[in-house]
């Protein structure tokens, strides 16, 4: 763990000094000094691959909302969210949402589910998107959205924001303490799984009934998907092989194929993850996180319970089985691909670099730049190795000010295919749109990456940004937000 001084990217005032501060770093972070304008722009090219059209290279990332009803269905924050997607430009919408397969699937008791009394919620969010990304780009040619299907397994909360309701597939050294569960806290059996993935049949046909073009089967962020793919010391048939820990994704796909034929199946990924990591103890003081440090784990080596982790190291990533999945994904004629890493609950600064963390994190163990660097260079790797997928990257919103400089040199050098934007959008969803079109930057409504996106949420607040969008910050909700902060 780094001791030296993190430079806050905000006080950085120029390319040349972000390139300088890369270096310093030792990182490798492909950047360029200008940004092309209109039809040049790699931002703004064309995809067109395995048939499917893409009409530019900026995508929205699924985001877990927390502004829906008790029932499941969007509310007006949901919506205005919605819009802001289709205001961004992109011509890749991942859904811009986690909705739950089921109301027990949920991570939060105003998650969207996909349901017969929420098919005209989210026909609404989809209309209203399409509505405002014409005004934008012009008319929805090369749009494609899809919906990010889940089922939160370990992180359910479906009734209660401050009640765990997990479901596991496995028992887990260091997370099972986290979220209350004891040795003999029941596992999902295999008969209890068939019904999640009838539950994921049920919501893909929905989903094309509704219009998407495509849903995401998702297997990132500690969520069941991810679950599935690390449950190495799990007994029967979803658990232990390879074959038998990606059982659950073919069965999926299968399912999806068989019910609603034509509708496109994509999957989101953590690449790679970690041991989890806590605050240091020694650092902390007075509610304040200290930096972060793993877990101890010397004696679970060899680890067995992560994905795309060195075994042997699991502070290190190891993108040999990552490489597995990729292959079955080509082999299961799945092209597009969204590649991410780690989870929030329990090592967001892999998975969502930042320099202020959620109330519930810690302090970053190391300059941020470091995990997107570590972040560009596994999706470079992997699309290198899969030429032929559509590969979405992940983790430049920390780059704040340059992100369109990065995100312009890795998809002219080849690095990724797409570049998708997650928390940027909730205060800046014109940001890359701008960049490409050759307008100013409004540097107000960059994202600092203060957190709050995650901080709010998980003390029972809407989705948003509290420090930078208006439409938040004078709010009663602002207030209580900073009540929660004030008490850490």
């Amino acid at each position: 763990m780094s001791t030296r001084p993190i430079l806050r990217l905000g006080t950085v005032k120029d390319v040349a000094r972000f390139e300088e501060h890369v270096r310093s770093l030792s990182l490798e972070i492909p950047c360029d000094s200008e940004l092309i304008r209109g039809a040049e722009s790699p931002l703004r090219w064309p995809l067109e691959r395995g048939g499917m059209k893409i009409g530019n290279r900026i995508a929205i990332h699924p985001m877990e909302g927390w502004d829906g009803t008790a029932d499941g269905r969007p509310g007006e924050n949901t919506m205005r969210r919605w819009q802001r997607f289709g205001q961004s430009g992109a011509k890749l919408i991942w859904g811009g949402e986690a909705v739950a397969v089921s109301h027990s699937g949920r991570a939060n008791p105003n998650q969207l589910v996909m349901a017969s009394h929420t098919r005209d919620g989210l026909a609404r969010l989809r209309a209203a998107l399409i509505e405002e990304h014409r005004k934008v780009a012009g008319s929805e040619e090369g749009l494609l959205i899809g919906l990010q299907l889940t089922h939160s397994g370990r992180y359910c909360r479906p009734n209660m924001h401050d009640r765990p309701e997990p479901r596991i597939l496995y028992h887990h050294p260091i997370l099972d303490r986290r979220v209350g569960l004891t040795r003999d806290s029941p596992l999902l059996t295999d008969t209890e799984i068939e019904a999640v993935i009838e539950d994921f049949h049920r919501a893909a046909r929905a989903a094309q009934e509704v219009g998407f073009d495509f849903v995401d089967i998702k297997h990132c962020h500690g969520y069941l998907g991810h679950e599935f793919l690390s449950a190495h010391t799990r007994q029967g048939k979803y658990g232990g092989s390879f074959e038998n820990r990606t059982r659950f994704l073919r069965e999926v796909v299968q399912g999806i194929r068989a019910s609603a034929p034509g509708l496109g199946i994509a999957v989101r990924v953590s690449a790679f993850d970690t041991v989890p990591y806590r605050p240091d103890p020694e650092r902390s003081s007075l509610g304040k996180p200290g930096p972060g440090i793993p877990e101890l784990h010397e004696h679970l080596i060899p680890y067995r319970w992560g994905f795309g982790v060195n075994p042997l190291n699991p502070t290190e990533m190891d993108l040999t089985e990552t490489v597995r999945l990729l292959s079955l994904l080509e082999e299961l004629e799945i092209r597009l691909v969204n590649l991410t890493a780690g989870s929030p609950y329990y090592n967001p600064h892999i998975q969502r670099p930042a320099l202020y963390p959620p109330s519930d994190g810690y302090l970053p163990p190391e300059d941020p730049l470091i995990q997107v660097a570590q972040q560009l260079s596994a999706t470079r790797e992997l699309k290198q190795r899969f030429p032929n997928l559509i590969v979405v990257g992940t983790a430049y919103s920390y780059l704040q000010d340059f992100l369109p400089h990065v995100a312009q040199a890795a998809m002219r050098e080849g690095w990724v295919d797409i570049v998708g934007l997650g928390r940027m959008v909730l205060t800046y969803p014109e940001l890359l749109w701008d960049a490409s079109q050759g307008q100013a930057i409004q540097h107000k409504r960059i994202c600092r990456t203060f957190s709050d996106c995650t901080t709010a949420p998980r003390n029972g607040l809407p989705s948003g940004c509290y420090p930078l969008d208006s439409y938040y910050k004078n709010s009663e909700q602002a207030e209580r937000l900073y009540a929660v902060k004030t008490k850490r």
